[in-house]
């Protein structure tokens, strides 16, 4: 589902609010940015990141102009990230599994079960437990984190009938490459299968694959439901980005422009993320609609398995452990 341009531009100028602010433009300078982003147009984050360049244009009086490159145009997360390090890409949207891979601590917020629904989730994003965690990126990574974009829940997709987690047991499922994803679902004994996204529908169709996992609005936008006899709703999972810019490129920014560029992004983040969990209920009455099977699945059918993940992945992360205690209070 594609968020209303107009309502999304107008949720994140309403939360930009008074502090967007035309500097000194006698010492002002302009700037041409480039943003890159693997997601597709009608995704939430691209229209994010649509947003945060049109909130920046505005408090600048047009001296900053931002164009999004959609669909990994400038090349693969992994690239991105190089380009943005040597200062070669300006902007990147880039997801925590990329991020994980670099820095163990980011990979702990893809840890199964931090929290139980859509819903949630914007509560642990904006905890400081999470929101620390950008203030990793500099030294590691050479960017700076502007703030988190989020994904709902992901659910399993299958071309048989998938009503519990034991029927998940050799399901060939192609899933997201992080190791964190890859772990929960070889613990549950499925076979791991990674695919590159435009691949996906099709090998469902032709039987390349048994499944595929996914959040409810990338699967609807994809019809997943079409290549697929049920839907298992894991409510396990969920997948951030991360709003980065080139630490070399922030370094030659005026204060004034670094106020604008981290204001317009933090407004056109916190107006995905609010717009993505109210539009959820609509996404599942899409799929009740579309005539798949639905089950669900709890953290109660998977206690063990979550402490078998965790006496993994607590040494790779050791702060898994306070976003665990994070999550519990939310």
């Amino acid at each position: 589902m594609k968020l209303n341009r107009r309502r999304f531009l107008a949720a994140s100028s309403a939360a930009a609010g008074a502090t967007l602010f035309t500097p000194n433009l006698a010492l002002a300078q302009n700037h041409s940015f480039r943003l890159g982003i693997a997601t597709p147009p009608g995704h939430s984050w691209n229209d994010a990141a649509l947003a945060a360049g049109e909130l920046m244009t505005e408090a600048s009086d047009g001296r900053i102009e931002v164009t999004v490159f959609h669909a990994s145009q400038l090349g693969t997360e992994a690239a991105m990230l190089q380009q943005l390090q040597s200062g070669a890409l300006d902007f990147g949207w880039l997801q925590t599994a990329e991020l994980g891979t670099r820095v163990p601590q980011i990979a702990a917020i893809n840890a199964p079960y931090l929290v139980q629904s859509t819903a949630q989730i914007p509560s642990l994003i904006r905890h400081p437990v999470a929101t620390q965690l950008l203030e990793l990126l500099p030294a590691e990574t050479g960017t700076v984190g502007l703030g988190w974009g989020i994904t709902g829940m992901r659910s399993v997709f299958s071309s048989r009938p998938v009503e519990t987690v034991a029927d998940l047991a050799g399901l060939k499922l192609r899933t997201h490459t992080t190791p964190a994803f890859r772990d929960f679902y070889e613990m549950l004994g499925a076979a791991p299968t990674p695919l590159p996204t435009p691949q996906v529908y099709d090998a469902m169709a032709n039987g390349q694959v048994d499944g595929l996992e996914a959040d409810l609005e990338f699967s609807w936008n994809q019809r997943f439901d079409q290549v697929s006899q049920s839907m298992l709703r894991m409510d396990a999972l969920f997948m951030p980005v991360v709003a980065l810019v080139s630490g070399r490129v922030w370094q030659g920014l005026s204060e004034a422009d670094r106020e604008i560029i981290a204001t317009a992004t933090s407004a056109a983040l916190d107006a995905q993320i609010d717009g993505l969990v109210a539009e959820e209920p609509q996404l599942i009455e899409n799929f009740e609609g579309s005539g798949i099977a639905i089950s669900t699945v709890s953290a109660t059918d998977v206690e063990d398995l979550i402490a078998r993940y965790d006496e993994k992945w607590n040494a790779l992360a050791p702060n898994l452990p306070g976003l665990r205690a994070a999550s519990a209070e939310l």
